[in-house]
């Protein structure tokens, strides 16, 4: 969207990176020696998080610079989605730290030992919860700016690594008021935290690969700008790819007089180009067209038509009718929800019951897909 510049948000995903890097390394410093000064293996377990957490700004950037690698041959829509793999990478990595601080918690549980702490190593502890909180927060704050995923998902598991330390705390202040160690449960916990962590960034990213529905917000933009283009009489199948953040391209179709000259459509479609680019910062490559006739015979014929489509319960929407009075063809594009545990048969009813009702048209019927709001 725009708002920011290409420049300008690469600035800013370096330098809130680094500025994470800096910041975990010292904490992942201190924890080390205040967790093997204290025979603590749940802070040692938090130091080891850190160090991921220091990976992880590190890969953010290596994959923001390769996502501002220029168009080629071999990609002609760039490389914006080097973000996205960066994001399954780092995914790979919590998990991996995970798997791994959850074997050291099970063998602490199997064989524990008696942890020794010191009110300084506690208080650098405690020091270092509020530092990671903040810095949590900025760089959550900074990667939802941005739209930066892995920004914001590195800003969430430094907050829940905030979350971490203050329950190691907790289990350090039992351990010297009862004498109770809890040094391999709460390794555990943090284990499962961090594992859990892993697989919702990777389940999250995975589906972006994958490619999910328009953003209603994104879609709404995109119509709203389509249709103040003067001659648009209707926005309708919005599809979109997207190939980064902030690179979004894709299609859709606009509604026309039917008496428009050819010129005058080319100077609609290319007007709808430019309008939803300055608006949105969505690319549209191909603006595909939908003529309508407004004779008052056939208004009618469409009136009971729509009646007869939106009697079923799960059409959303019908669009791009067109009746040729000559022919006597009529075609009409309908979208029925993903809702409906029959969608197939739906359309096939639509058609038959159009056929019945109006048996001199022959109808040709397109069932669209539900790809955006």
């Amino acid at each position: 969207m725009p708002g920011i510049s290409v420049t300008d948000r690469e600035r800013t995903i370096m330098r809130t990176s680094i500025i994470g890097i800096v910041g975990n390394v010292i904490l992942a410093a201190f924890k080390v020696v205040v967790g093997t000064l204290s025979n603590s293996i749940a802070i040692v377990l938090d130091a080891v998080n850190n160090l991921s957490d220091a990976l992880s700004s590190l890969i953010t950037i290596i994959g923001t610079k390769l996502s501002r690698r220029p168009p080629d041959r071999k990609h002609p829509f760039g490389h914006g989605r080097a973000e996205y793999l960066s994001a399954i990478v780092i995914a790979a990595i919590v998990l991996a730290a995970g798997a791994s601080s959850l074997k050291e918690s099970l063998e602490a549980l199997i064989h524990p030992t008696t942890p020794s702490y010191t009110p300084v190593g506690l208080l650098i502890v405690a020091a270092a919860v509020v530092v990671k909180a903040v810095l949590g927060r900025y760089v959550k704050g900074v990667g939802q700016k941005v739209d930066s995923g892995s920004l914001v998902a590195s800003g969430a598991d430094a907050m829940n690594d905030a979350m971490i330390s203050a329950t190691t705390l907790v289990g350090a202040g039992i351990f010297l008021v009862t004498g109770i160690s809890l040094e391999g449960l709460l390794g555990t916990l943090i284990s499962a935290i961090i594992v859990k962590a892993g697989i919702e960034m990777l389940s999250e990213t995975l589906s972006k690969v994958l490619g999910e529905r328009v953003d209603t917000e994104v879609s709404l933009a995109v119509k709203q700008a389509a249709l103040s283009v003067d001659g648009v009489l209707g926005v309708y199948d919005l599809s979109l790819d997207d190939y980064g953040p902030d690179r979004l391209r894709g299609t859709l179709h606009v509604e026309v007089d039917e008496r428009l000259s050819a010129r005058e459509v080319d100077i609609i479609e290319h007007r709808v180009q430019e309008v939803v680019f300055e608006r949105t910062g969505v690319m549209i490559i191909s603006v595909g067209i939908y003529a309508t006739n407004t004779a008052s015979d056939v208004s009618s014929l469409r009136k009971q038509v729509e009646e007869l489509v939106f009697a079923h319960e799960h059409v959303m929407q019908m669009h791009g009718f067109y009746a040729d009075e000559v022919t006597h063809t009529t075609r009409f594009d309908i979208v029925i929800s993903f809702d409906d545990p029959d969608r197939m048969g739906t359309f096939q009813a639509i058609r038959r019951e159009c056929e019945e009702r109006f048996p001199d048209y022959e109808f040709r019927i397109v069932l669209d897909i539900d790809t955006a709001d």
